[in-house]
């Protein structure tokens, strides 16, 4: 099969290549469905993206199958194949089918420090594979966590690289991301680097301990004066029964400061992941009950998307140095919300 620009192989119709079974999901503009590779029988997440809407914002997906075409890694879910046709854009995804990271963690009967001990780790090892690649994810978050496969022993794999980002040997200043995630160095505009995701991971570490955001707040400035100044508590009494160690992990990685932050190898050496310290008390229980509270409510996500963090930016009457089209002047983060 011929290969096209960028190493997409050139066909006339996708349905040569698979048997499409259903669909999975949509955005604005693409869509993802079920599909049979014909030849090997073989699963994949097809993302069908029409070439009419990718007229002038070439570079939002040109970004993301660079970077999936160069890491390969266990915990990370792998671009397989790229097709284009006369009329389309499809980029075959490794199938994963376990499931969203919170729905797991609420549907189990148990589960403790050290099971999130054990979570933390599979994502640490793969942000620091990406780190050591040069690659940024940008946008890590519970959602875009999925495990591969319903077993209980489904190793976890990180999806979505849609604002990742591979460093070109300065720092960043893309405004990007999603703001109950986003580190101080980026709601104030400062150039940034690998230590946004580090700052991602602790926050999602803090939420996986007790099912509830350490940043959150109705009104939009005063969440991001929260996050700006670090500002968060281990509340009783759904930290009582959360290990001193694990609380010292958090603090290391929701340091205001990024290069006082502990790194991806440094956090992979911490007690609570490398040692014997995470407990296994049952914790099940409160954890599943604040997350099915906090994460189903419309303030969440109304809080936490990219019209509020952008609203900020604007607000701080600095000049964000953001990825815009030219013809729109969406940012990155918009650009990748339609897909």
């Amino acid at each position: 099969m011929p290969l096209g620009k960028n190493g997409k192989k050139k066909i006339e119709d996708i349905n040569m290549v698979y048997n499409i079974k259903e669909k999975l999901g949509a955005g604005a503009f693409s869509e993802v469905v079920l599909a049979q590779e014909k030849d090997s029988e073989r699963l994949v997440a097809l993302k069908c993206i029409p070439k009419k809407a990718l007229r002038g914002k070439e570079a939002v997906v040109e970004n993301e199958i660079a970077v999936l075409k160069k890491i390969d890694h266990n915990n990370i879910v792998a671009l397989e194949d790229i097709y284009e046709s006369p009329t389309h854009l499809y980029l075959a995804m490794e199938l994963v089918t376990g499931g969203e990271l919170f729905d797991r963690i609420i549907e189990r009967g148990y589960y403790t420090e050290k099971d999130a001990s054990q979570l933390i780790r599979q994502v640490l090892d793969a942000v620091q594979y990406l780190h050591n690649m040069g690659i940024v994810h940008r946008d890590l978050k519970p959602e875009n966590l999925l495990y591969a496969t319903p077993f209980e022993d489904s190793k976890i794999m990180i999806s979505d690289f849609g604002l990742s980002k591979i460093e070109d040997g300065g720092m960043m200043a893309t405004a990007c991301g999603t703001p109950g995630y986003v580190a101080p160095e980026l709601l104030e505009q400062k150039p940034y680097g690998k230590a946004v995701d580090v700052w991602a991971l602790g926050v999602i570490s803090y939420i996986l301990l007790c099912g509830y955001p350490p940043f959150y707040d109705e009104n939009d400035s005063e969440l991001f004066n929260q996050i700006i100044k670090a500002e968060y508590e281990f509340d009783s009494p759904y930290w009582d029964d959360i290990s001193e160690s694990a609380k010292d992990f958090i603090r290391h990685l929701l340091e205001r400061e990024p290069e006082k932050r502990l790194t991806c190898e440094q956090a992979l050496q911490h007690p609570w992941i490398s040692g014997d310290t995470a407990l296994e008390r049952d914790i099940h229980g409160s954890v599943s009950e604040q997350i099915q509270k906090n994460f189903a409510r419309s303030q969440w996500k109304r809080a936490f998307n990219a019209t509020s963090f952008l609203r900020h930016i604007t607000k701080m009457g600095q000049s964000a140095e953001a990825d815009t089209d030219e013809n729109s002047g969406e940012t990155v983060q918009e650009e990748k919300d339609k897909w």
